[in-house]
């Protein structure tokens, strides 16, 4: 590809979905100081998020992260809309951030190919699924590569790079610039099933839930194990709820396919989703919650 225009306060980004993470990535940008488009077929999904995205700026004013005036101007960077193709036309960077099967995210590459700035980067924010298959969807395949970002996306400070076969050097070079742009840490890995991080928790997820199915512990106390006992921030089992043990449950089937049996997902992984007991977001997964927050004791294995 040929060099492109630096990055700036006039570029446009559009993320594509407006769940969880893409929610997390348009404060991101917004709050940066760059117009961003958020696309969903879902007009709901697009209010929710907005409701969402007010409450991360408002908490920053309450801690004297951000003056009132910035809030404001981080609010009226963002736009909405329920059509692919304009909210991706111009776009310097697209990151897509929608469920993790890849004949959706090829409609999408093929959707806003087209569309976007003749030197745009397309990134997808995919956890597992290989970045050379969903860039084969673009007629340049080149300006596809992975922008990973963890949850939640304004605490969290890495940014996972992936670089697909076909992925030219000077997109990796951009979107560590966009990386720093953000005030996050990026590293860059070459594609792998579960590059580095989504292989080693899916894994760690996995092993605590075939520990809560065989009765080692109760749910809490695994959780508990590590994070006091490891280090770690928030522990397994509440990560997956937070996650979505469907997102999970997809990226493990596609570890397994690719890496073998030790990924197989735990059978009461497979249970809870059919269940419709996906995690934090409807309410239910190990836990329970009640207006987001967990409710204490509720844990699977706890009683």
């Amino acid at each position: 590809m040929n060099a492109a225009s630096p990055i700036n306060a006039e570029s446009k980004v559009t993320v594509v979905g407006a769940g969880i993470m893409g929610r997390g990535i348009v404060h991101a940008f917004a709050v940066r100081g760059f117009p961003v488009a958020l696309f969903d077929v879902k007009a709901a999904a697009l209010d929710d998020a907005l409701g969402n995205i007010r409450d991360i700026v408002a908490g920053a004013v309450k801690i004297g992260k951000l003056t009132e005036a910035q809030a404001a101007e981080t609010l009226a960077r963002i736009t909405v809309g329920t059509d692919l193709a304009d909210s991706a036309r111009g776009a310097d960077l697209v990151v897509e951030t929608a469920s993790e099967r890849l004949d959706v995210k090829i409609d999408i590459i093929r959707t806003i190919d087209p569309v976007v700035a003749a030197d745009a980067i397309i990134a997808t924010n995919t956890s597992a699924l290989s970045i050379t298959e969903i860039a084969a969807a673009s007629a340049n395949p080149a300006r596809v590569a992975g922008m990973h970002f963890f949850n939640p996306v304004h605490k969290m400070k890495l940014v996972e790079i992936i670089r697909g076969l076909a992925t030219d050097e000077t997109v990796i070079a951009r979107l560590k610039a966009w990386s720093d742009a953000l005030g996050k840490t990026s590293i860059v890995v070459n594609e792998a099933p579960g590059f580095t991080t989504s292989r080693m928790s899916a894994m760690l997820g996995n092993e605590a839930m075939y520990m809560l199915e065989s009765g080692v512990a109760s749910a809490e106390d695994i959780d508990t194990a590590l994070r006091l006992g490891l280090g770690h921030p928030m522990g397994p089992l509440e990560l997956g709820d937070m996650t979505g043990w469907d997102t999970r449950l997809a990226v493990l089937q596609y570890l397994h396919q690719s890496l073998g049996e030790k990924f197989r997902p735990c059978p009461l992984i497979a249970k809870m989703v059919k269940s419709g007991r996906t995690g934090r977001k409807v309410g239910h997964g190990v836990y329970k919650y009640e207006n987001g927050a967990k409710v204490p004791g509720s844990g699977l294995g706890s009683v």
